[in-house]
């Protein structure tokens, strides 16, 4: 079975999940927020609200990685996750903005304040216990499945246990001091966390769309695997970049310039694969066999040994 039938099906499991979980505590909390009178409930049923709409955007962006390449998309869909991962942390960013502009709001309203009815306590209590729940299983299936999204959204849900949990500690003290715009405050100090967070994942997502690697160890590994390879001389010029959860590999390697072509070709193999040997999720590697120290045209892409640190 190809092994990326069952990430589809774990991806797509794990964000209907994650849908139904939040639309749970969505619905929960901004009903008894209002009910209640809090604010600082009502933003964070707001803040799962949105992950409701992460959740079904993952559902989308599920069917679409597992579709096969095609003339347009050669290298397939994978980089749709990276594009859905985008288009989470714009949604997480709008919610903070939506919910700290109310936040001000509603701190410098003339309009009297009354204290949240004791029931936002208990609403709040079982938003943590259910999004600490989710985050949980949403992070292993994504290390799992090494999904940049799920964990993405597993990050998002990790922040939103530390939002319940300071919306929690706002309500107590807002009902120790009796003062009721500590429950704006409390919002105020939740949208700023939000935006912080969304603008992590937005920046985290570049690394992928602009070809990079987050793990840039990487290039050490396929030094160490090249020169495992009796033949294979100098390699250079390497380039990785990330489709999905997989590295796509491209380097020059130097050999005797009086080998045959099926000599050079063979260890062009063995270097392919001491390179999958070495790492795993490879999508595709690209050996170029150059003879040894024949004159070569200067490069301006790639990564050569001396800037390895």
């Amino acid at each position: 079975m190809n092994e990326s039938v069952p990430r589809d099906r774990i991806l797509l499991r794990t964000s209907w999940i994650s849908t139904i979980g939040n639309a749970i505590l969505s619905v929960s909390k901004i009903s008894i927020g209002l009910a209640a009178g809090s604010l600082a409930v009502v933003g964070d049923g707001i803040d799962s609200a949105t992950d409701v709409v992460i959740s079904i955007v993952m559902i989308f962006t599920a069917s679409i990685v597992n579709r096969p390449p095609s003339q347009k998309y050669a290298y397939g869909y994978e980089k749709a996750e990276g594009i859905a991962t985008k288009i989470l942390s714009m949604v997480i960013f709008y919610a903070g903005v939506q919910m700290l502009v109310s936040s001000i709001q509603n701190i410098f309203s003339d309009q009297a304040k009354e204290l949240p009815a004791t029931i936002a306590i208990y609403v709040t209590i079982f938003s943590i216990v259910g999004k600490l729940l989710l985050a949980l299983y949403q992070y292993k299936q994504g290390k799992k499945i090494k999904s940049s999204m799920l964990t993405a959204n597993a990050i998002n849900m990790r922040n939103d246990v530390i939002i319940s949990t300071g919306v929690l500690i706002g309500l107590i003290f807002t009902f120790v001091f009796k003062m009721p715009v500590l429950d704006s405050v409390t919002g105020l100090i939740i949208s700023l966390f939000v935006i912080k967070s969304a603008i992590g994942i937005f920046m985290d997502s570049n690394v992928e769309l602009m070809d990079g690697v987050k793990d840039v160890s990487v290039y050490k590994k396929i030094f160490e695997a090249v020169e495992r390879v009796s033949g294979a001389h100098n390699p250079h010029r390497m380039r990785s970049r990330q489709i999905g959860n997989m590295y796509m590999i491209a380097l020059d390697i130097e050999c005797d310039g009086n080998l045959t072509l099926n000599e050079a070709h063979n260890i062009a193999e063995n270097v392919e694969q001491s390179i999958r040997d070495s790492i795993e999720n490879v999508y595709d590697i690209v050996v170029h066999v150059e003879p040894k120290d024949g004159p070569h045209a200067k490069e301006k892409f790639g990564v050569d040994k001396d800037m390895i640190e």
